[in-house]
C-alpha cells in the first residue's frame, strides 16, 4: 500500500525521532503533541528532549518541509501512536493517552488506512482497546483498515541507531495488518522485521524488560546477601560469571526508567494468579532505593542533619532521563529522614526536586558535605580523581552504589570507603 503521509500521535522519546526518521527518508510527516509548550518549541526548532544526533535529525526533517508539527491529527495514510502509558499507584497502567489518541484518529480515519500502536501496553491492549474506539469510525478494523502493534525496543543514548538496526517486531490483527505494518517500517528499519499476532507483539516487549528486571533483582539480593555475610558481591559475581553458563548482573541502587521499571507490572496486572515470580522481583528491585538509605544510616550513624551529595540522578549512566529513576528516590527518602541533600545530574543540571540542593558542577556540589553517595555510573563521575576531590570537599566518606570507583584508589586517597554489597 501506498504511505504518502503519515500521522505520529506523541513526539517523547519515541516518537519524536520515528517522525523525523520518516520525514528524513522522504515522507510527509506531521507531528502530533497535546502538550503546548512541546509543540510551540518544536516549530522553532527548539528540542525537549536530549538525545544524541537527535536535533540536527529534527532540524533536517523541518528544514525538508517533510514534518509538520501540530497539536491535532489530520488525514493520513498511516497513524502511529507512541504516547507514554505510565501507571496508577496500583501498579496498573494507565491507559488515558492511548486512548485520547486513539479517540483523536477517529474522524480522519478512512478505508485502507493503516494504525499503529508502538506504546508499551497489557497484552490485548490492541485488540480489546485500540480497536472498539478505532470502530466507531463505522469501519470494521482488519477489513476496511488495518491495525498492528510494534513496540519500540531502543536504548536511550542509542535510540537514532536502534531505531533502523534493530530487528522491529510487527504484531497485526491479522495477516494483512502484519503485511501492511511490515511494508511501513520497511522503509527504514535494516534489521529483520518480523511478523506475529498483535497480543505476540505485546508480550515479546514485556517478557523482555521482565527478564532483564528478574536478573537485576537477583543481583540486588545478592548484594544484600553479601553484605549480610561480609563478603565482597563485586569479587563473587566477577568469579561466577567465569562459568561459562552464567550472566550474572551487577547491582545497584534499583531499577529505573520508563520500561524495566513498569512494563513487569503490566504482566502482573493482566495475570495476578499465575505472576509470583515477576511480581517478587518486582518488589525487591522496587525496595532496593531504601535499602540503600537504610545503609547510608548504618554508616552515618544518623541520617538527620548530614550533608550528604547525591551524583547522579539518572535512571541509567549517561543520559538525561530521569524517568522513574531509583537514584531520584534515594534523594527524595534521605530528605524525609532530615537529611541536607545536594544532588548533582551532569546530564540535566537545571532538573528541580523539591527540598534538594541542585548543584550547577561537580566542584559546588562537594564542597561542603559528610559524605559523597555515587548513585549513577556517568562517565564522567567515574573517572574523578579522588586525590583532587580531597582538596574540594569536606567529605572523607564515599559510598558506591554501583562499583564505578576503585576503592584502593579512595583509599588510598584518604577516604573512608563503602560499596553496595559489601560489608565494611
Amino acid at each position: 500500500m501506498a504511505f504518502e503521509t503519515i500521522c505520529v500521535l506523541g513526539l517523547g522519546y519515541i516518537g519524536l525521532p520515528t517522525a523525523s526518521t520518516f520525514a528524513t527518508a522522504g515522507y510527509k510527516v506531521v507531528g502530533v503533541d497535546t502538550n503546548p509548550s512541546i509543540v510551540y518549541s518544536l516549530q522553532k526548532g527548539e528540542l525537549h528532549i536530549s538525545e544524541p544526533g537527535l536535533s540536527k535529525l529534527v532540524k533536517d526533517a523541518i528544514q525538508s518541509k517533510n514534518l509538520a508539527i501540530s497539536s491535532s491529527p489530520i488525514l493520513a495514510d498511516a497513524f502511529i501512536i507512541a504516547v507514554p502509558t505510565p501507571f496508577y499507584d496500583q501498579k496498573k497502567a494507565d491507559l488515558t493517552f492511548v486512548r485520547s489518541a486513539a479517540e483523536s484518529i477517529v474522524p480522519f480515519l478512512r478505508r485502507g488506512n493503516l494504525v499503529v500502536l508502538e506504546s508499551t501496553s497489557p497484552p490485548l491492549t490492541t485488540n480489546e482497546v485500540l480497536v472498539p474506539i478505532l470502530e466507531k469510525s463505522g469501519l470494521k478494523a482488519g477489513e476496511d483498515f488495518n491495525v498492528v502493534y510494534s513496540p519500540e525496543r531502543v536504548l536511550p543514548g542509542q535510540i537514532l541507531r536502534e531505531l533502523i538496526e534493530n530487528a522491529r517486531v510487527i504484531g497485526g490483527i491479522n495477516a494483512d495488518s502484519a503485511a501492511a505494518g511490515k511494508e511501513l517500517y520497511q522503509i527504514f528499519v535494516k534489521g529483520e522485521i518480523i511478523t506475529t499476532t498483535a497480543t505476540t507483539a505485546e508480550m515479546v516487549k514485556l517478557m523482555e524488560n521482565t527478564y532483564r528486571d528478574i536478573n537485576i533483582a537477583i543481583a540486588n539480593e545478592f548484594a544484600r546477601l553479601a553484605d549480610r555475610f561480609g563478603i565482597d558481591v563485586w569479587e563473587a559475581i566477577q568469579i561466577a560469571n567465569l562459568h561459562p553458563r552464567v550472566k550474572i548482573l551487577n547491582p545497584g541502587p534499583g531499577v529505573g526508567g520508563h520500561c524495566i521499571s513498569v512494563d513487569p507490572w503490566f504482566l502482573v496486572e493482566a495475570a495476578t494468579d499465575i505472576t509470583p515470580l515477576i511480581r517478587t522481583a518486582r518488589q525487591v528491585n522496587d525496595e532496593q532505593p531504601h535499602f540503600v538509605v537504610q545503609k547510608l544510616n548504618e554508616i552515618l550513624g544518623t541520617l538527620a542533619g548530614k550533608k550528604i551529595t547525591a551524583l547522579g540522578l539518572a535512571y541509567k549512566p549517561d543520559v538525561d532521563d530521569l524517568r522513574e529513576s531509583p537514584a531520584v528516590e534515594v534523594v527524595q527518602a534521605l530528605l524525609a529522614a532530615g537529611a541536607d541533600v545536594t544532588a548533582f545530574e551532569p546530564f540535566k543540571p537545571g532538573f528541580s526536586i523539591k527540598g534538594i540542593r541542585m548543584a550547577s558542577n561537580l566542584a559546588e556540589a562537594i564542597s561542603e558535605s559528610d559524605l559523597l553517595l555515587l548513585l549513577v555510573n556517568h562517565t564522567q563521575l567515574k573517572v574523578i580523581d579522588p586525590g583532587q576531590i580531597l582538596e574540594q570537599t569536606t567529605a572523607r566518606i564515599v559510598f558506591d552504589t554501583v562499583g564505578g570507583w576503585n576503592p584502593q584508589i579512595w583509599q588510598d586517597a584518604g577516604f573512608e570507603v563503602h560499596r553496595l554489597g559489601r560489608a565494611d
